[in-house]
Formats: C-alpha cells, structure tokens, sequence
C-alpha cells in the first residue's frame, strides 16, 4: 500500500475543511511546468505510469488514522473518512516520454475537490522529479551525437534510496542503456552494469594480477579501472598485458579512466590499445560528466564508448527541481463545469482557465511544428488556416492550412475512477517510445545552447475566456 500520507500537511486541513464544510464540488486541476530547466528547449514527461500504479494503491492505513488522531487536530467523522478513501477520479495525461513544454496541461485531473487536494503533493513530487532526470538524460544522450552510450551510475549520489530507484527509471526512459543500481535493476528490468572500484585494484599486489584475477571470474565483462596509480604507465601496460592473454581466449576487454584529461587521456589509450593488437577494446569514462563536458569531449574527437554518470544525472546537477504546479481550472456549480483561473500580477503566472486539451501540428513528413491548447470541446478545423494566440501577449501568428497535415491531441484517458485503463508498458517500451517522439521535433529544438523556442499557443476561444475571466476580477475588486 501507498500511504495517503505522503502529501503535504495542509492538504489534509484543508480537507477536513472541506469536508465538514459540505464544501465538496466536482473540479479540475491542472498540472503544468513553467519554465524548460537546464536552460533546455523541452522536457520528457516521465513519471505518469509510476504515478498512476501508485494512486491505484493510495490510502490510509489503520496506523496513519491512528498517528493523524494523536495530533488532536482532527474531527473523528473525518478521520473515519479518510480510513476508507482511495483516490477515485478521472485522469487524463500525455504519453509518458513524451516531449512536452512549459504552460501546457500536462495531466488533467477529474475528480471532487478532497480528492483532488490529497493527491496533489505525490503527483508534483513524481512527476517533477522523473520529468528533471528523464530530461538530463535525454540531454546527456543528445550530447553523444550516437558516439557511444550512457550508463547509469548514481545510487551513491541520489537523494535517498527512493530517489535513486525513481532516478534509474527516468534516466532509463530518457535514454540510458544501463545502471548500477541492483535493486532497480530487479524492478524495472533494466540491464545491470558496473566495473570495478579503485580499491579492487589497491586489494591485490599489482593491478596486473588485479586486472587478471577479475578476468578469470568475469571473462565476458572484462572492463579494468586503469587509474588507480599510473593511467599511461602501469595502468595502460598491465591493461594491455591481460588483454592480449583474453584476445588468445577469444574475449575482448575494455578500460575505464574515473580522472584526468578525458580528451587526451582516451586518445593515447586508444592508440596504444590499437598498437598492440586490441582494436576491439573499448572505452569508458566517468568523472563527474555533464552534457557540456560530453559535447565538448564529442568535438575533440575523443575514441570514448562508453559513458559513466553519476552524480549530474540522477540529482538533477546544475537544476535542483522542475518548476511544475498544480492549479484549479475549473469547478463544478448548479450541474456545470465553470472555468477558474489565478490572477497574478505576472501575466506569465496567470493561469489558463476551463477543461482544455493540447494539440501537436505536424507537417507532412512528421515533424512537430507546434502545439495549441484549446477547451476541450473546440474542434480542430483540419484544412483551414488557424490563428495561434501568444499564451501572455496580444502576439498571434496564422498556421497555414498548406504547412500541417496532421494534428493529433495530446491528453488522453489513462484513469478512469482511480483505476489505469491502458496496458503498463515495459520501460524498454516507453524508452523506444521517447526516442520516437524526440526524434519528430527538429535538431534545432534540442540544442545545448540557445535552443529555439518550441511555439505552444491558445485558441482563440481559450484567449478571449481568460481575457474576460480577467477583466471580471478587475471590475470586482475596483
């Protein structure tokens, strides 16, 4: 079981509030990020399946009724509505692993007002993080250009034990062909991974008979740390030594380098691998890597095939945090949905109103041209010229019916009264499945530095609602 508690505290006041109040409406909540971290162009939305599995199970044990009891702050009546909630709205989402970008409603939650608070922490919680690491991995992996792959290194660096399995699971998703994680391995079906530690090395006599020892036991997964002492001296050399006595076995080796020089270091390593006969083994890197670091190491033609991460890819590096928010759009009066919307003095922060949906254009070779967040009950014209509305200005611009072919909705149904309609997909899947939808959006959108702006737009119907929502809250408090 999930506990329920696992949400703020305030929820649960505000709740009880709610509750002895009579004050119990059916709403909709949105939950949308702000700006693209890592000063990126987009993000892979990842988390949702987690998410979804977890809310299936989300409730409050005997023991929490009990420990929420103990604070004296709670009415028994609502303690003993919360002993038999479990969350049973509507949600509609993207596709996880799908690229996404800053406004658009990511997840639409469809439910009363209690249960919409409740879960409110442990969605921002799961989402916003397996969204920031998916998104550093996808970044990482860009960065190689294909030259070689990324491994997942993190648990020792990860925010706890929870965070480095939910690190495993995004990073994976977002690209990462392994980890070390042993545990996540276990529950995700994700192919394990690792080497050998500086203090194997320091173990044996020599890193001769270290190299060796390792090799008789792992023949077929022969990678030798090679920087304990002497990278280019007794490091290389005894590297080489027990590398050709594989070669007469029919296996092949590969070394890692942890410090150093990482565009010179693997140029010579390569050179003398290849002069001695081991064209075929391979090189791994590792030394608190980023995507700048890789894509610099990429330019200098550096012979690496294999990347180690660690530490600036499960903990989010130069990013502590996506920025997403969970905000009410709609609540339900006298049998309708009536649209709301938070008013800020930042027009940027000003929400947008109503039940909504996202659509992505696509031109005739499948490449994503932008997205427009209508109200859920607006068709798409297809085959007509179609004003897009700047989310925070008075700015347009016309999509002409001859640029796009296709346009497909975003939010789709993936739970229905608190249980997951769709099928659960392997993370191989949804790792297949990110890569697919990435690779429809142009290079210029994934670029480290300067990516260009992705447009996501408003209809007009949406613009004019929230222009009018606006101007009824100015008239009120004037």
């Amino acid at each position: 079981m999930k506990s329920a508690l696992i949400t703020d505290f305030y929820e649960l006041t505000m709740a009880e509030g709610y509750f002895l109040k009579g004050h119990n409406p059916r709403v909709v909540f949105d939950m949308f990020y702000r700006t693209n971290p890592f000063k990126g162009g987009y993000i892979l939305f990842v988390g949702l399946e987690d998410l979804l599995q977890k809310l299936e199970e989300f409730s409050f044990s005997e023991d929490d009724i009990s420990y929420l009891r103990s604070l004296g702050i709670f009415e028994e009546s609502f303690l003993t509505y919360l002993s038999t909630y479990h969350f049973h709205g509507d949600i509609w989402a993207f596709e996880e692993g799908c690229p996404a970008f800053p406004g658009e409603p990511l997840i639409r939650v469809e439910t009363d007002l209690i249960d919409a608070q409740i879960i409110e922490s442990f969605l921002l919680n799961t989402i916003n993080f397996q969204s920031l690491i998916a998104t550093k991995a996808s970044r990482m992996v860009h960065a190689t250009r294909g030259k070689g792959s990324i491994m997942e290194f993190g648990l020792r660096r990860a925010q706890g034990e929870d965070g480095a399995l939910a690190a495993a699971r995004a990073s994976f998703i977002g690209g990462t062909k392994v980890t070390s994680n042993t545990y996540a391995a276990k529950i995700y079906s994700i192919p394990p991974a690792g080497t050998m530690a500086h203090s194997w090395v320091m173990s044996f006599d020599s890193e001769e008979e270290a190299f060796r020892t390792y090799a008789s036991l792992y023949p077929d997964n022969s990678v030798f740390l090679i920087d304990t002492y002497d990278t280019l001296g007794s490091g290389i050399e005894s590297a080489i030594k027990v590398g050709l006595e594989m070669k007469k076995k029919g296996k092949r080796i590969g070394v890692r380098i942890d410090s150093g020089d990482l565009s010179y270091l693997p140029k010579v390593i390569r050179r003398r691998l290849d002069e001695s006969g081991l064209e075929d083994a391979t090189i791994c890197v590792s030394n608190d890597l980023t995507e700048e670091i890789i894509s610099t190491l990429i330019s200098d033609k550096s012979p690496i095939d294999s990347w180690g991460i660690g530490t600036h890819l499960v903990t989010g590096g130069s990013q502590a945090s996506l920025n997403g928010v969970y905000k009410l759009a709609a609540k339900e009066e006298n049998g309708i949905f009536v649209p709301t919307l938070k008013v800020s003095n930042s027009y940027e922060k000003t929400t947008n109103p109503g039940i909504k949906q996202v659509w992505r254009f696509f031109d005739g070779y499948r490449n994503a041209l932008a997205d427009l967040i209508t109200l859920s009950d607006e068709e798409i014209p297809l085959g007509e010229d179609i004003v897009f509305y700047h989310p925070s200005t008075d700015d347009s611009f016309v999509m002409k019916k001859k640029l796009y072919k296709e346009v497909k909705p975003m939010l789709t149904k993936q739970m229905e009264k608190g249980k997951m309609i769709n099928e659960k997909r392997s993370l191989r899947k949804l790792q297949d499945r990110a890569e697919e939808l990435l690779s429809l959006f142009d290079e210029s959108y994934k670029r480290q530095i300067n990516p260009h702006i992705y447009k996501v737009s408003l209809s007009k119907k949406l613009k004019d609602l929230k222009s009018s929502l606006i101007n009824e809250y100015k008239e009120k408090i004037m």
